[in-house]
């Protein structure tokens, strides 16, 4: 008699695994965790913007961690260079030619702390390997691990010494999020395993980086009804045709709209997308890439708020299977 066929773990089941992984080092912070590994699976990149101390650095270490993978951390000052991001170029006095040394960008997980403290100049350098998984230096072009996502952070409080993020970077991050204060059981959580030391470094890979590969694969098998597709694009052109905006949403964001559904959607245990996913994914995958307008800006409306009114106002699609 032949032995049955070893089970295959499905997405949503590894999905969970690496959020109950990195639970076990960040306390009290499941939403956010749930957004970065959708993130990570939609192969995407986060901007997590919030005061100091509230675990940004944890969340990044804790998922290179879970997922058996490195990290590269970039501490971002007003005297880092280009290089320091990408990797230089040395003279080998030995070979009598030039040896590579990659910086902190060639990792599966690179951590950008501080990301509006850097120069536009050294802030461009990760355009390219945001953009397209590459980098290309002194003429030579070198492509990025997989996976492969950065998870940058920035203060929103102090902008004393910072640089604001151009509006070409901000719409190469998937999401952004805010981890905010944990309630009271979680900071006495925290204060209860002080004595464990780092947690994350004590943490065990639950998937494998093959894993994650197969997983951002699987997610393009999710269908979306061309009635979300309409829904999509109606929501881009009522951003691009608001009066309190000076910028809509561009055609990368309609795509990384449908990408963060179709991955929440397969973390649901579902093949198909319904509005809820396109609701609940709306906020941080859209309101960074908004920019208002000054007259917006002088009446202290935020972007959020904005497009709130807009998905309020539009109809949400209906029929078979869209629930």
């Amino acid at each position: 008699m032949s032995q049955p066929a070893p089970r295959t773990e499905t997405f949503s089941e590894l999905f969970d695994q690496i959020c109950g992984n990195v639970r076990l080092a960040v306390r009290g912070k499941d939403e956010v965790i749930r957004l970065m590994v959708l993130c990570l699976i939609a192969e995407g990149h986060l901007l997590i913007e919030d005061a100091p101390g509230v675990g940004k650095t944890s969340l990044a270490k804790a998922l290179a961690a879970s997922i058996e993978g490195t990290l590269g951390r970039i501490q971002f000052t007003p005297d880092l260079l280009p290089g320091d991001v990408t990797g230089i170029s040395v003279w080998n006095r030995s070979t009598g030619d030039f040896d590579f040394r990659p910086g902190p960008v060639f990792n599966n997980i690179v951590l950008g702390d501080e990301i509006n403290r850097a120069s536009p100049k050294t802030q461009s350098a990760l355009l390219e390997a945001m953009a397209e998984k590459q980098v290309t230096v002194d003429g030579s072009t070198r492509q990025l691990a997989s996976p492969f996502m950065v998870i940058a952070t920035q203060n929103p409080i102090e902008h004393e010494g910072t640089y604001v993020l151009p509006e070409a970077q901000l719409d190469r991050f998937l999401m952004r999020v805010s981890v905010g204060y944990p309630d009271r059981d979680a900071e006495i959580d925290i204060l209860a395993t002080l004595d464990e030391g780092d947690t994350t470094s004590k943490l065990n890979p639950v998937v494998t980086a093959e894993n994650v590969r197969a997983m951002a694969k699987a997610v393009n098998a999710v269908h979306v009804a061309p009635s979300l597709r309409n829904y999509m694009v109606d929501l881009a052109a009522a951003t691009r045709n608001h009066p309190s905006l000076a910028l809509g949403m561009s055609p990368r964001a309609v795509l990384a709209l449908q990408r963060i559904t179709r991955t929440a959607a397969a973390a649901a245990h579902r093949d198909h997308v319904i509005p809820d996913d396109l609701k609940a994914m709306a906020q941080p995958t859209l309101s960074h890439r908004l920019m208002l307008s000054p007259e917006a800006q002088l009446q202290g409306v935020s972007a959020s708020q904005v497009l709130a009114e807009i998905l309020s106002g539009l109809p949400i699609p209906t029929g078979p299977g869209l629930q």
